[in-house]
Protein backbone atom coordinates (compact mmCIF):
# COMPACT_ATOMS: atom_id res chain seq x y z
CA UNK A 1 0.00 0.00 0.00
CA UNK A 2 1.28 3.10 -0.84
CA UNK A 3 2.19 5.41 1.96
CA UNK A 4 1.41 9.38 1.91
CA UNK A 5 4.75 11.33 1.64
CA UNK A 6 6.16 13.01 4.71
CA UNK A 7 7.32 16.40 5.29
CA UNK A 8 10.14 17.00 8.03
CA UNK A 9 10.93 20.01 9.22
CA UNK A 10 14.49 20.74 10.10
CA UNK A 11 16.55 23.19 11.95
CA UNK A 12 17.24 24.85 8.83
CA UNK A 13 13.37 24.89 8.02
CA UNK A 14 13.09 27.19 11.53
CA UNK A 15 13.34 30.44 13.06
CA UNK A 16 13.39 31.81 16.85
CA UNK A 17 11.54 34.64 17.58
CA UNK A 18 10.52 36.67 21.09
CA UNK A 19 7.09 37.37 21.97
CA UNK A 20 6.05 39.44 24.74
CA UNK A 21 3.94 37.51 26.39
CA UNK A 22 2.71 40.73 29.77
CA UNK A 23 3.99 42.85 31.20
CA UNK A 24 7.68 42.39 32.07
CA UNK A 25 7.73 38.67 30.60
CA UNK A 26 8.88 37.03 27.42
CA UNK A 27 8.17 33.74 25.78
CA UNK A 28 10.63 32.64 23.12
CA UNK A 29 9.40 30.56 20.11
CA UNK A 30 10.40 28.56 17.07
CA UNK A 31 8.43 28.94 13.93
CA UNK A 32 8.67 27.93 10.73
CA UNK A 33 10.69 30.56 8.69
CA UNK A 34 8.98 33.28 6.44
CA UNK A 35 9.94 33.07 2.68
CA UNK A 36 9.94 36.49 0.98
CA UNK A 37 7.55 37.77 -1.24
CA UNK A 38 7.72 39.63 -4.61
CA UNK A 39 9.80 42.92 -3.47
CA UNK A 40 10.96 41.25 -0.60
CA UNK A 41 14.05 39.83 1.43
CA UNK A 42 14.66 37.92 4.24
CA UNK A 43 17.27 38.94 6.95
CA UNK A 44 19.07 36.69 8.88
CA UNK A 45 19.57 39.04 12.14
CA UNK A 46 23.29 39.54 13.36
CA UNK A 47 21.36 41.72 16.22
CA UNK A 48 18.68 44.39 17.38
CA UNK A 49 19.53 47.03 19.32
CA UNK A 50 16.65 47.82 21.91
CA UNK A 51 14.72 50.87 22.38
CA UNK A 52 13.65 53.25 24.93
CA UNK A 53 9.97 53.42 23.38
CA UNK A 54 9.96 49.77 24.07
CA UNK A 55 9.79 50.31 27.98
CA UNK A 56 6.54 51.44 27.77
CA UNK A 57 4.67 48.31 26.22
CA UNK A 58 7.47 46.35 28.51
CA UNK A 59 5.70 47.20 31.30
CA UNK A 60 2.51 46.59 30.27
CA UNK A 61 -0.33 49.61 30.50
CA UNK A 62 -3.77 48.76 29.94
CA UNK A 63 -4.21 49.98 26.10
CA UNK A 64 -1.19 47.00 25.65
CA UNK A 65 -2.22 43.97 24.01
CA UNK A 66 0.05 40.73 24.78
CA UNK A 67 1.33 38.79 23.18
CA UNK A 68 3.10 40.90 20.74
CA UNK A 69 3.67 39.61 17.16
CA UNK A 70 7.01 37.04 16.98
CA UNK A 71 9.93 39.52 17.16
CA UNK A 72 7.46 42.37 17.62
CA UNK A 73 8.98 46.03 18.97
CA UNK A 74 12.47 45.00 17.61
CA UNK A 75 13.33 47.94 15.04
CA UNK A 76 16.64 48.16 15.15
CA UNK A 77 17.90 45.27 13.35
CA UNK A 78 20.82 44.58 11.03
CA UNK A 79 22.11 41.67 9.29
CA UNK A 80 22.06 39.33 6.10
CA UNK A 81 20.31 39.20 3.56
CA UNK A 82 19.63 34.98 3.06
CA UNK A 83 17.00 35.16 0.47
CA UNK A 84 15.57 37.62 -2.49
CA UNK A 85 12.19 37.39 -3.29
CA UNK A 86 11.28 38.35 -7.05
CA UNK A 87 11.42 41.84 -8.17
CA UNK A 88 14.54 42.28 -5.87
CA UNK A 89 16.89 43.61 -8.36
CA UNK A 90 20.10 45.47 -6.18
CA UNK A 91 20.83 43.23 -3.49
CA UNK A 92 22.23 39.89 -3.35
CA UNK A 93 22.16 37.12 -0.94
CA UNK A 94 24.67 37.20 1.59
CA UNK A 95 24.87 40.94 1.49
CA UNK A 96 25.40 42.88 4.92
CA UNK A 97 22.73 45.23 5.88
CA UNK A 98 20.53 47.76 8.28
CA UNK A 99 17.23 48.52 7.38
CA UNK A 100 13.74 49.39 8.35
CA UNK A 101 11.15 46.67 9.99
CA UNK A 102 8.96 45.70 13.39
CA UNK A 103 10.08 42.66 13.96
CA UNK A 104 13.77 42.39 14.71
CA UNK A 105 13.83 40.64 18.14
CA UNK A 106 14.07 37.16 16.27
CA UNK A 107 16.83 35.39 13.99
CA UNK A 108 15.21 36.24 10.81
CA UNK A 109 12.57 38.91 9.44
CA UNK A 110 11.37 39.28 5.81
CA UNK A 111 11.64 43.17 4.78
CA UNK A 112 10.79 45.33 1.93
CA UNK A 113 13.94 45.53 -0.27
CA UNK A 114 13.24 49.45 -0.69
CA UNK A 115 13.53 49.30 3.25
CA UNK A 116 17.62 48.08 3.18
CA UNK A 117 20.52 49.99 3.14
CA UNK A 118 23.49 47.93 2.27
CA UNK A 119 26.72 48.64 4.68
CA UNK A 120 29.86 48.92 3.60
CA UNK A 121 33.18 46.68 4.55
CA UNK A 122 34.33 49.68 6.67
CA UNK A 123 31.53 48.88 9.46
CA UNK A 124 31.91 45.55 10.62
CA UNK A 125 30.20 45.65 14.13
CA UNK A 126 27.04 45.59 15.48
CA UNK A 127 25.20 48.46 13.79
CA UNK A 128 21.58 49.46 15.11
CA UNK A 129 21.38 51.23 11.96
CA UNK A 130 17.76 53.37 12.79
CA UNK A 131 18.31 55.24 15.75
CA UNK A 132 21.18 56.53 14.34
CA UNK A 133 19.32 57.39 11.35
CA UNK A 134 17.01 59.49 13.60
CA UNK A 135 19.80 61.41 15.52
CA UNK A 136 21.14 62.08 11.76
CA UNK A 137 17.77 63.38 10.96
CA UNK A 138 17.29 65.46 14.10
CA UNK A 139 20.57 67.28 13.80
CA UNK A 140 18.99 67.83 10.27
CA UNK A 141 16.24 69.47 11.69
CA UNK A 142 17.88 71.31 14.18
CA UNK A 143 19.36 73.73 12.21
CA UNK A 144 22.94 73.49 14.25
CA UNK A 145 26.06 75.31 12.72
CA UNK A 146 29.30 76.90 13.57
CA UNK A 147 29.66 79.29 17.05
CA UNK A 148 25.76 78.06 18.00
CA UNK A 149 25.44 77.57 21.65
CA UNK A 150 23.71 74.43 22.06
CA UNK A 151 22.38 73.12 24.86
CA UNK A 152 21.37 68.87 24.67
CA UNK A 153 19.16 67.64 27.51
CA UNK A 154 19.52 64.10 28.23
CA UNK A 155 22.93 62.13 27.48
CA UNK A 156 22.16 58.96 26.31
CA UNK A 157 22.28 57.51 22.71
CA UNK A 158 20.74 59.68 20.88
CA UNK A 159 21.69 63.00 22.95
CA UNK A 160 25.63 61.63 22.86
CA UNK A 161 25.30 61.12 19.12
CA UNK A 162 23.72 64.89 18.88
CA UNK A 163 26.52 65.86 20.79
CA UNK A 164 29.05 64.55 18.76
CA UNK A 165 27.48 66.00 15.49
CA UNK A 166 26.76 69.63 17.11
CA UNK A 167 30.57 69.36 18.01
CA UNK A 168 31.76 68.41 14.48
CA UNK A 169 30.24 71.79 13.31
CA UNK A 170 31.76 73.93 15.43
CA UNK A 171 28.98 74.56 18.24
CA UNK A 172 29.81 75.06 21.42
CA UNK A 173 27.35 72.33 23.53
CA UNK A 174 26.25 72.36 26.89
CA UNK A 175 25.71 68.91 27.86
CA UNK A 176 22.82 68.45 30.87
CA UNK A 177 22.11 64.87 32.62
CA UNK A 178 21.94 62.95 35.39
CA UNK A 179 24.39 60.16 35.44
CA UNK A 180 28.21 60.95 35.85
CA UNK A 181 28.50 58.45 33.58
CA UNK A 182 26.76 60.25 31.19
CA UNK A 183 28.61 63.74 31.57
CA UNK A 184 31.93 61.74 31.05
CA UNK A 185 30.35 60.38 27.78
CA UNK A 186 28.96 63.93 26.85
CA UNK A 187 32.92 65.00 26.96
CA UNK A 188 34.04 62.16 25.46
CA UNK A 189 32.04 63.07 22.37
CA UNK A 190 33.18 67.04 22.37
CA UNK A 191 30.47 68.90 24.90
CA UNK A 192 32.25 71.80 26.11
CA UNK A 193 30.49 72.08 29.32
CA UNK A 194 28.67 69.62 31.53
CA UNK A 195 26.34 70.56 34.23
CA UNK A 196 24.14 67.94 36.04
CA UNK A 197 20.94 67.37 35.78
CA UNK A 198 19.75 67.82 39.35
CA UNK A 199 18.14 71.40 40.45
CA UNK A 200 15.72 72.70 37.73
CA UNK A 201 16.47 76.43 39.39
CA UNK A 202 20.42 75.62 39.58
CA UNK A 203 20.73 74.20 36.58
CA UNK A 204 19.24 77.71 34.51
CA UNK A 205 21.15 79.71 36.27
CA UNK A 206 24.72 77.92 35.19
CA UNK A 207 23.48 77.50 31.98
CA UNK A 208 22.91 81.68 32.12
CA UNK A 209 26.23 82.27 33.69
CA UNK A 210 27.90 80.36 30.86
CA UNK A 211 26.42 82.18 27.96
CA UNK A 212 26.50 85.41 29.44
CA UNK A 213 22.68 85.84 30.51
CA UNK A 214 22.01 85.28 26.64
CA UNK A 215 20.76 81.83 27.09
CA UNK A 216 21.33 79.17 24.12
CA UNK A 217 20.62 79.59 20.79
CA UNK A 218 19.75 75.55 20.13
CA UNK A 219 18.20 74.03 23.15
CA UNK A 220 18.06 69.83 21.90
CA UNK A 221 15.06 67.83 24.82
CA UNK A 222 16.41 64.55 24.36
CA UNK A 223 14.56 62.73 27.57
CA UNK A 224 10.91 62.79 26.69
CA UNK A 225 9.90 63.84 29.88
CA UNK A 226 7.51 66.72 30.96
CA UNK A 227 10.69 67.79 33.51
CA UNK A 228 13.40 68.26 30.85
CA UNK A 229 10.46 69.71 28.54
CA UNK A 230 9.82 72.77 30.82
CA UNK A 231 13.35 73.63 31.14
CA UNK A 232 14.20 73.54 27.69
CA UNK A 233 11.65 76.11 27.51
CA UNK A 234 13.76 78.20 29.89
CA UNK A 235 17.19 78.10 28.86
CA UNK A 236 16.74 78.54 25.09
CA UNK A 237 17.85 81.99 24.04
CA UNK A 238 15.12 84.69 22.49
CA UNK A 239 14.74 83.87 19.04
CA UNK A 240 16.47 80.22 19.73
CA UNK A 241 15.36 77.08 18.34
CA UNK A 242 13.64 73.96 20.89
CA UNK A 243 14.19 71.36 19.38
CA UNK A 244 12.13 68.01 21.07
CA UNK A 245 14.10 65.35 20.43
CA UNK A 246 12.50 62.59 23.46
CA UNK A 247 10.15 60.19 23.14
CA UNK A 248 6.80 61.77 24.85
CA UNK A 249 4.96 58.31 24.79
CA UNK A 250 3.66 58.32 28.76
CA UNK A 251 0.66 60.81 28.34
CA UNK A 252 -0.32 64.64 27.48
CA UNK A 253 2.09 67.40 28.12
CA UNK A 254 1.75 70.75 29.33
CA UNK A 255 3.82 73.98 27.99
CA UNK A 256 4.34 77.56 29.32
CA UNK A 257 3.00 78.89 26.09
CA UNK A 258 3.19 82.63 28.00
CA UNK A 259 7.41 81.78 28.60
CA UNK A 260 7.46 80.43 24.86
CA UNK A 261 5.92 83.31 22.85
CA UNK A 262 7.04 86.01 25.00
CA UNK A 263 11.21 84.27 23.89
CA UNK A 264 9.56 84.27 20.04
CA UNK A 265 10.94 80.65 19.91
CA UNK A 266 11.28 77.96 17.31
CA UNK A 267 9.41 74.98 18.56
CA UNK A 268 10.64 71.45 15.97
CA UNK A 269 8.82 68.32 16.76
CA UNK A 270 11.63 66.43 14.91
CA UNK A 271 10.50 62.99 14.81
CA UNK A 272 10.25 61.61 11.68
CA UNK A 273 8.02 59.10 10.14
CA UNK A 274 8.30 59.52 6.48
CA UNK A 275 10.55 56.03 5.37
CA UNK A 276 12.13 57.86 2.81
CA UNK A 277 13.64 60.18 5.24
CA UNK A 278 14.52 57.74 7.82
CA UNK A 279 15.78 56.42 4.90
CA UNK A 280 18.08 59.14 3.78
CA UNK A 281 18.97 59.78 7.50
CA UNK A 282 20.71 56.12 7.28
CA UNK A 283 22.51 56.37 4.75
CA UNK A 284 23.96 60.20 6.35
CA UNK A 285 25.10 57.80 9.45
CA UNK A 286 26.64 55.65 7.28
CA UNK A 287 28.38 58.32 5.22
CA UNK A 288 29.56 59.80 8.74
CA UNK A 289 30.44 56.72 10.27
CA UNK A 290 32.83 56.17 7.00
CA UNK A 291 34.24 59.82 7.32
CA UNK A 292 35.22 59.22 10.79
CA UNK A 293 32.92 62.15 11.98
CA UNK A 294 30.91 59.59 14.10
CA UNK A 295 32.25 56.37 16.34
CA UNK A 296 29.20 53.56 17.21
CA UNK A 297 31.57 51.42 19.00
CA UNK A 298 31.43 53.68 22.50
CA UNK A 299 27.71 53.81 22.29
CA UNK A 300 26.63 50.00 22.20
CA UNK A 301 27.30 49.14 25.45
CA UNK A 302 25.59 46.40 26.86
CA UNK A 303 24.67 42.77 24.56
CA UNK A 304 22.63 40.72 25.26
CA UNK A 305 21.61 37.13 24.04
CA UNK A 306 18.18 37.28 21.87
CA UNK A 307 16.93 34.83 24.87
CA UNK A 308 17.87 37.23 27.18
CA UNK A 309 15.72 40.41 25.69
CA UNK A 310 13.53 40.49 29.18
CA UNK A 311 17.25 41.56 31.13
CA UNK A 312 18.09 43.56 28.30
CA UNK A 313 14.97 45.48 28.15
CA UNK A 314 15.85 45.75 31.82
CA UNK A 315 18.68 47.24 31.61
CA UNK A 316 17.18 49.46 29.33
CA UNK A 317 14.95 50.91 31.99
CA UNK A 318 17.05 50.91 35.22
CA UNK A 319 19.91 52.29 33.35
CA UNK A 320 23.27 50.42 35.05
CA UNK A 321 25.72 52.57 35.53
CA UNK A 322 28.22 53.38 31.75
CA UNK A 323 24.77 51.81 30.52
CA UNK A 324 24.67 53.84 26.62
CA UNK A 325 22.63 51.39 24.57
CA UNK A 326 21.60 47.35 24.88
CA UNK A 327 21.25 44.95 21.93
CA UNK A 328 20.88 41.12 21.29
CA UNK A 329 22.54 39.35 19.58
CA UNK A 330 19.97 37.25 16.94
CA UNK A 331 22.56 34.52 15.73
Amino acid sequence: MNQPARHFTTDADLMRAVRLTGAGQIAVEQLPLPEPGPGQVRIRLEGCGVCASNLEPWAGPDWMTFPTEPGGLGHEGWGRIDALGTDVADLREGQRVAFLGQRGYATHEVVEAAMVVPLPDSIAGPFPGEPFACAMNIFRRSGIGQGDRVAIIGIGFLGAVLTRLAANVGAEVIAISRRPSSLALARQMGAARTVPMEDHHAIIGQVSDLTDGRFCDVVIEAVGKQWPLDLAGEIVAEGGRLVVAGYHQDGPRQVNMQNWNWRGIDVVNAHERRPEVYLQGLRDAIAAIEAGRLDPAPLLTHVFPLEALDQALDATRDKPEGLVKAYVTCA
